[in-house]
């Protein structure tokens, strides 16, 4: 999904299942799975198959579908007004915020940090100012085993398990495969 239909789904999940969100999870879960494999290998052919494996493959689902910002859409307008409030991702952020903060992308955020989204480390590697690829293999693999606990935490016999660090690897999975620039702007409200 692009950035906007990425944290739409997240927020819309998050509006109605107050906070407990086992289908972003598992959705994460497995491209966070998909990145790692593809982080860990990126080393053959000098960094060719990184870049091709980690681009978009084509258009957002949702944008090729139609739903954009201005779209009639088929719901009730209370249901899709309780769809559009922040309130509970904010609330999800700031409450994870120390565990999701690291791994902001320094380009989506106007920062000097280092780390980057896909999309930017995508764009790096084409430019060949990427770096040393074992931090953003590092942080693949901490958000993904992060996000494999909080995946788990929704199963009956690990009912409970979740801490706000494994919260907070939702978060993370969300803005490295899409972009950072919506939740930034969710939180600072």
């Amino acid at each position: 999904m692009c950035e906007r239909h990425a944290w739409g789904f997240l927020s819309v999940e998050a509006a109605f299942r107050h906070g407990w969100m086992p289908g972003p999870a598992v959705l994460y879960e497995d491209l966070m799975s998909r990145a790692l494999r593809a982080v860990r290998f990126g080393h053959l052919l000098r960094g060719w198959p990184l870049p091709v494996t980690l681009r978009e493959k084509g258009p957002c689902l949702m944008c090729e579908a139609g739903f954009g910002p201005d779209s009639p859409g088929f719901a009730a307008p209370a249901l899709v007004a309780r769809g559009r409030d922040p309130s509970q991702l904010r609330s999800l952020a700031r409450t994870t915020r120390p565990f999701w903060e690291p791994a902001v992308c320094g380009r989506c955020a106007g920062t000097g940090a280092v780390p980057r989204c896909r999309r930017h480390l995508v764009a790096d590697i084409w430019h060949g100012v990427a770096g040393d690829l074992a931090l953003h293999r590092s942080l693949v693999s901490d958000i993904r085993s992060r996000l494999v606990r909080y995946a788990r935490s929704f199963r009956f016999e690990y009912r409970g398990t979740a801490t706000g660090e494994d919260m907070g690897a939702l978060i993370a999975a969300v803005g490295w495969c899409s972009g950072w620039r919506p939740i930034l702007g969710i939180d600072g409200e």
